[in-house]
Parts: C-alpha cells; sequence; structure tokens
C-alpha cells in the first residue's frame, strides 16, 4: 500500500465523501499535558469513517448483478448500503447480534437487506462467505482489501492538508484497516499510536506474536473495533509505521465519550471515543510540546446513554 495508491484514492472518491473537519481543543478540556487536534471522522457519512473504504472497494470493481455483500459490527454495513444506494446497486449484510439496534434499523432504513446471525463479527463473516459463494456477489471486506485500505488512507491525507506539522496521530483499532491506511499515508513521516479495548486487542496481541493471531472478543466497543484477529493486508503496515499499541480500559472509553459530549458536544460512540481515552487517561503520554492529532471515528449510538456518563 503506498501513499500514491492512496492519492488514487482520494481522487475516486472525492464526489461521494465528505470532508470532515478538524478541531482544536486546550489542554483543560480533557486534561491533557497540551492542546490536542481532533479529527471528526464522526460526522462523516453514515457517521463514520468506513464510506471511504467502502466507495473505493466499490468504484473499483465490476459489480455484478447480485450487488454487494458485506459483514459488519453496524459501521461498516452502513457504509456499504449507503455507498450501494448511491451508486444503484443491490445490498446485502451481516451484522453479528451484539450490533446495536440503532444501526441495524439504519441499515434496513438505507435499503439492505440484513440479516442479523452470530454472536461476534467473525461469525456474522461466516455466514457472509458462505452467502457470498452461493450469489456471486462482490464482498465488500471491513478491513482485509487493498482497496478498502486506500480508502480509509484518504483520512490521513486529508488530516495532512488541514494540520501539516502533527508529530502523532493517534486511532482506534478493529481489525486495522483505518490504521493501516493512516499509517501507509505517513510512512514514518508521523509516529502512529494504536488504541484498544483492553478486551479486544487484536493488534496488539499480532505485534506481540509477529502475525495476526485470535483474541477474544468483549467490551463496550465491541460492535466496532471488535475484529478477532488482524486483517493480513494492515499487518506488514502495521509492523512498519505504527510506532505502538495502548491499551485502554472500557471505563477510559466511556468517560471519553462523556467528556466529547460535555467539553464539545460532539456524539461518540464507544470505539469512536476509543483514541481519545488514550490520552484521557494518561496511558498515552506524550512528550513536552509534542502536537497531537487524534482520531473521533464514530457517531453511531443512542446520545441518551452518553448523557448518563457525561
Amino acid at each position: 500500500m503506498s501513499p500514491e495508491e492512496i492519492a488514487r484514492a482520494a481522487a475516486r472518491i472525492a464526489p461521494h465523501v465528505r470532508r470532515t473537519p478538524v478541531v482544536e481543543v486546550e489542554a483543560s478540556a480533557f486534561g491533557t499535558a497540551g492542546p490536542i487536534v481532533l479529527k471528526l471522522e464522526c460526522v462523516q457519512h453514515t457517521g463514520s469513517f468506513k464510506p471511504r473504504g467502502a466507495f473505493n472497494r466499490i468504484l473499483c470493481a465490476q459489480v455484478p448483478p447480485a450487488g454487494v455483500i458485506a459483514a459488519s459490527g453496524g459501521n461498516h454495513g452502513l457504509a456499504v448500503a449507503f455507498a450501494a444506494r448511491k451508486l444503484g446497486y443491490r445490498a446485502e449484510i451481516f451484522v453479528p447480534t451484539i450490533a446495536p439496534a440503532i444501526k441495524v434499523e439504519r441499515l434496513r432504513a438505507l435499503g439492505a437487506i440484513v440479516h442479523v446471525i452470530g454472536a461476534v463479527y467473525a461469525e456474522a463473516f461466516a455466514e457472509c462467505e458462505h452467502r457470498q459463494r452461493e450469489t456471486g456477489a462482490l464482498m465488500v471486506h471491513a478491513y482485509d482489501q487493498t482497496e478498502v485500505l486506500a480508502g480509509q488512507g484518504t483520512t490521513a491525507r486529508e488530516f495532512e492538508e488541514q494540520v501539516p506539522d502533527l508529530d502523532t496521530v493517534l486511532v482506534a483499532v478493529g481489525g486495522g484497516g483505518f490504521i493501516g491506511g493512516i499509517a501507509a499515508w505517513y510512512a514514518g513521516r508521523v509516529k502512529v499510536i494504536g488504541v484498544e479495548p483492553e478486551r479486544s486487542r487484536a493488534l496488539h496481541a499480532a505485534l506481540e506474536a509477529g502475525a495476526p493471531v485470535d483474541v477474544e472478543v468483549t467490551g463496550v466497543a465491541a460492535d466496532s473495533l471488535g475484529a478477532r484477529r488482524v486483517g493480513t493486508f494492515m499487518f506488514p503496515i502495521a509492523q512498519a509505521f505504527v510506532e505502538r499499541v495502548v491499551l485502554v480500559s472500557d471505563a477510559d472509553i466511556r468517560a471519553a465519550q462523556g467528556a466529547l459530549w460535555r467539553e464539545l458536544r460532539v456524539v461518540a460512540e464507544p470505539g469512536g471515543a476509543a483514541a481519545l481515552a488514550a490520552l484521557a487517561s494518561g496511558r498515552y503520554r506524550p512528550a513536552d510540546g509534542e502536537r497531537l492529532g487524534v482520531l473521533v471515528c464514530g457517531s453511531n449510538c443512542d446520545p441518551a446513554g452518553i448523557a448518563s456518563v457525561a
């Protein structure tokens, strides 16, 4: 995966995705050592960064009459359904039973055929693969396809245009498509720090083992960051260009959700707040003067639940 591929993806998907805003936040807002810059991918179409990869995958392919098919904890499915509707294709989406009702309802509202099956993403994906073999639909993987990685990498390309002087970017990790694309764009020019829940730590475990391995998936962010193992395409990128992975607790994530709402009136789902949680909890401690960027990557949750922890 090269920066040139990401630049081509950016041109390809430009008519279909939003250029999301950035906001510089004073240190006192989140109790950090200095100001930080947030990039609000939570206001992208469908409430997460995922349309970037979905559009790039579909636009790069010859879509068969059966349309497109995907498995997802929710956000990727929403992105695929949105892209399919905009481009005029049929969409069939498999989600596990842990997918929040708000995501399932939105999938159906976007016109997708929705199957709620399996306890976790890996089980939903197995059913999706079986169905894809039956129908011949175009598989749009949540994180383990080069076109998806390139699409997600356009976030970093855009962030660098908006804020060219960052030292470090913190990124939440599930299956690794997002951080893989971001790390491929920066390619060591900016330090990339992964952030995972302690109870869904696929990249942390893979880097320890030297290869992708299966992990247990539980916790408050399991619907969006609950991949059982990281993707094969992103892993060598992570080995080369991800500085390290920080683990955060469910309590850290909930606190970051509440802080985003309290200080900025930004709604973030648990996975969307995870990167900020590493800073707000002190799990990641920056050096003096380190210029930090944080990806707030998803907003698909019930706002009432956030208000209760703010």
